[in-house]
Order: C-alpha cells, then sequence, then structure tokens
C-alpha cells in the first residue's frame, strides 16, 4: 500500500520557496522549488503537487517579471 506522508514539510517550503522566485532571484529560489516539490511527491506528501507548480510558475512568471522590469530599466 502507498500511504500518504503526514508530514508536508517539503511541500510547505516548496511553495514558500515558490512564492520568493515570484518576487527575488527565480533563477535560484525557482529550481530549489522544483527539487522540493519532486522530493515531496516521492515522499508521498499531500501537498506535493501544490508545491511543484507553485515552484514552476514562480520561476517562470517571476523570470518574466524579471525581464520586463530589465527592459523597463535598460532602455
Amino acid at each position: 500500500m502507498s500511504e500518504k506522508s503526514t508530514s508536508n514539510t517539503f511541500s510547505i517550503l516548496a511553495i514558500v520557496l515558490g512564492g520568493l522566485a515570484l518576487l527575488v532571484l527565480p533563477i535560484v529560489f525557482g529550481p530549489a522549488a522544483i527539487i522540493l516539490g519532486v522530493v515531496g511527491i516521492t515522499k508521498k506528501e499531500k501537498l506535493a503537487p501544490i508545491g511543484l507548480t507553485v515552484g514552476i510558475l514562480g520561476m517562470v512568471v517571476g523570470m518574466f517579471i524579471g525581464a520586463l522590469v530589465g527592459m523597463a530599466v535598460f532602455s
């Protein structure tokens, strides 16, 4: 049987780092959130899919926002 883990430590860290990736340093916090989300999935944590999704979206959207801000500042 595959039991869900009662701990969501990796998933919660992935959600927090994904949120940070949206705001600052998406190239650093995004991959860290994705890795923690994958670890959460392998440990069958309940919130792992949410953590992985937030990590991916935080990285992609954070990079997009950073590119827009960079173009506005340097043009």
